[in-house]
């Protein structure tokens, strides 16, 4: 079993995770008393809206490849072949849609929470139903993929698991509670670093070992790992290239378009420009992560073949089968194996880390703030450190109710990925579609829900005679990660079954397919229920906080008919002098909602002695918002 590598870690291997750890630590008391020491809430939670590219798109990157992930893509690859890697393709879209329409709706609109944009555009009422379920998902999320990764680790090599789970869940709160957002992105580019070095390593030793890479694909060929293109138009296939390639776009948009861990990021960037670079920096570093998984995953196969370590009984689930490969792999190299350790939890870090942040950026911001408009920023940058050092007991407590959940695990996992659809769905319906109302998108979020978690504890429950130990997550973001623990469990042979049909099918539908179809039902109960309450009216609307894409679709229509559509209303646009600075908050207090209601862009003070800048650009920033052209905001050189 797994005590046969148990004795391969070493005092150096615990001096490396140690280091990692202190690594870490030392990025959160550094940004704690430097800089402006965290005194705002503006820093705090924004990074005073500073950040250039690269830390923010390395952030970006780290957020959402959760340990979980770094277990189990090789082992998807191992298992399956490397079909897998058609969800590259997806990246396209599902990296260029965020940077083209949502980062300038969220970063033209000032905001500090994702959810600030629901009360914009529907009501308080739908920004409440928005925040409550991000709060749901990330607390069930956050203490799972810490716990996981322990538990896989000690189950093959001995680990202390709750040492390990202690002290990541017990440094990663302070460095998040003292350090603020900045602590946090550093940190997630320190360990996307380790992570690099951790799979490179493995992938450069094991190809070695098992005679160049030129020999690992020539076994993988022959042992049929190397997959073509499947065109195959069946949802309910589990991975086809439409499945990977266009399912994943909506699981893409869940994570880099609207989830508030990610929007924080774009928000924190110094110029709008600077936040859709990211996005664009972040395309080739999703790709190189995706082709060293498929890396690792082949050169397992030519290092066992067939013949697995899962098989044998060496170990009992595919996720501790990668664990056993690396251990196998570095038994006569003392450090190599702490050096993997330190990957695999800066996965977990960076994922929680995120997490911790985001959760008290939106319990401030959508649910204290608004009750208590008065409060003083000392206060309520008080309270934000408060909140962040209560989410990370919450994390360890959750942690400590996985552990108790046994096999109901799975199933906790998978609720995050349930509710990634529906929440995509809920912006999408608001900034696509003018007409939809605040009833409409409570109604829509709600029936969005109530068929995720049908359709998700279906397929788990129809699945429960045969299940087998599950496959851990294949992919690079925690709603994939999540939703695959549940979907993973079949095997080839259940190609030979019949074809499900009636409600089996919607049972057996493709994980890849859960956000696309969670999102779109949302979106379509959302345009019933708000054509049959009443659709809003364009001079209801308030101005920008509508993408105008029907707009430039129905080009062709004479202008009274697209007004009747509400399809007029232009994309807010930002005039010059914004472009070259961060946004910054209304005057009357920094703990006001972070968008102007107004709708104007207002002049600082602080940058009225800056020459660069006309007086016929500057009179154009008095203009409201909706009234600004787009040839009046052409990008300036940074």
């Amino acid at each position: 079993m797994g005590g046969v590598v148990q004795m391969h870690f070493g005092t150096v291997d615990y001096v490396i995770f140690a280091l990692l750890l202190a690594a870490s630590a030392g990025i959160g008391l550094f940004y704690a008393f430097s800089g402006g020491r965290q005194r705002t809430t503006q820093e705090f939670l924004m990074a005073d809206r500073s950040m250039s590219w690269l830390p923010v798109s390395l952030s970006l990157l780290a957020t959402f490849q959760s340990a979980v992930a770094i277990l189990g893509a090789p082992s998807e690859v191992y298992t399956f072949g490397t079909q897998y890697w058609f969800l590259g393709c997806s990246y396209f879209l599902g990296l260029l849609i965020p940077a083209h329409v949502f980062i300038p709706v969220f970063y033209r609109l000032r905001l500090s929470s994702a959810y600030e944009y629901l009360e914009l555009r529907f009501n308080k009422t739908v920004r409440i139903c928005g925040t409550v379920t991000f709060i749901f998902q990330m607390v069930i999320y956050m203490g799972v993929v810490l716990y996981a990764p322990a538990l896989a680790l000690n189950a093959v090599t001995g680990f202390d698991l709750w040492g390990a789970v202690l002290a990541m869940g017990l440094v990663c709160t302070l460095y998040t509670a003292l350090g603020g957002l900045k602590a946090v992105m550093w940190t997630d580019v320190f360990q996307t670093v380790v992570m690099f070095a951790g799979q490179l390593a493995v992938i450069i030793v094991g190809a070695h070992q098992a005679g160049g890479i030129a020999e690992v694909w020539r076994k993988a060929l022959n042992g049929s790992r190397i997959a073509g293109l499947d065109l195959n138009p069946d949802p309910l296939e589990r991975h086809t290239f439409w499945t990977l390639g266009v399912g994943g776009i909506f699981l893409m948009l869940a994570l880099y378009g609207v989830n508030q861990a990610q929007v924080q990021r774009y928000l924190s960037s110094r110029t709008e420009k600077e936040a859709v670079m990211s996005c664009y920096v972040v395309f080739p570093c999703q790709q190189i992560v995706l082709c060293l998984g498929c890396l690792m995953g082949l050169v397992m196969f030519a290092r066992y073949g067939e013949d697995s370590p899962l098989d044998k009984g060496y170990v009992k689930t595919n996720d501790q089968m990668v664990l056993y490969f690396v251990m196998d792999v570095f038994k006569d190299l003392p450090g190599l194996p702490g050096l993997f350790v330190a990957c695999l939890f800066s996965g977990a870090l960076s994922t929680i880390s995120s997490a911790f942040n985001s959760l008290a950026t939106v319990t401030m911001e959508d649910l204290i703030k608004p009750h208590f408009p008065n409060m003083t920023e000392s206060k309520a940058t008080l309270l934000s450190k408060g909140l962040a050092l209560a989410y990370g007991l919450i994390c360890l407590a959750m942690a400590y109710i996985a552990s108790l959940m046994g096999s109901v695990l799975q199933a906790a996992l998978s609720i995050f990925g349930m509710v990634g659809g529906p929440l995509l769905g809920l912006f999408c319906l608001g900034m696509f579609f003018p007409w939809a109302n605040s009833i409409g998108a409570v109604v829509g979020l709600a029936a969005g829900l109530a068929m995720a978690f049908w359709i998700g504890i279906g397929s788990f429950v129809m699945r429960m005679p045969s299940l087998v130990p599950p496959i851990t997550t294949v992919t690079p973001s925690p709603f994939e990660n999540l939703t695959t623990t549940v979907m993973t469990t079949l095997f080839n042979a259940t190609t030979t079954k019949p074809r499900p049909t009636g409600v089996e099918a919607l049972y057996s539908l493709s994980y890849m397919w859960y956000s696309a179809h969670n999102s779109t039902t949302v979106v379509v109960v959302g345009l019933i229920v708000s054509l049959l309450t009443g659709p809003m009216k364009e001079k209801q609307l308030t101005p920008g906080t509508v993408y105008p894409v029907l707009g430039n679709l129905l080009f062709f229509l004479p202008e009274r008919y697209t007004e009747k559509l509400c399809c007029v209303t232009p994309l807010a646009q930002k005039p010059k002098e914004i472009n070259t600075r961060p946004y910054e908050r209304n005057k009357k207090g920094e703990n006001g909602a972070a968008y102007c209601k107004e709708d104007m862009v207002t002049e600082d003070k602080e940058m009225e002695s800056d020459s660069a800048h006309t007086e016929d650009e500057e009179s154009r920033a008095t203009l409201p918002l909706c009234q600004l052209t787009p040839h009046c905001v052409e990008e300036t050189a940074l």
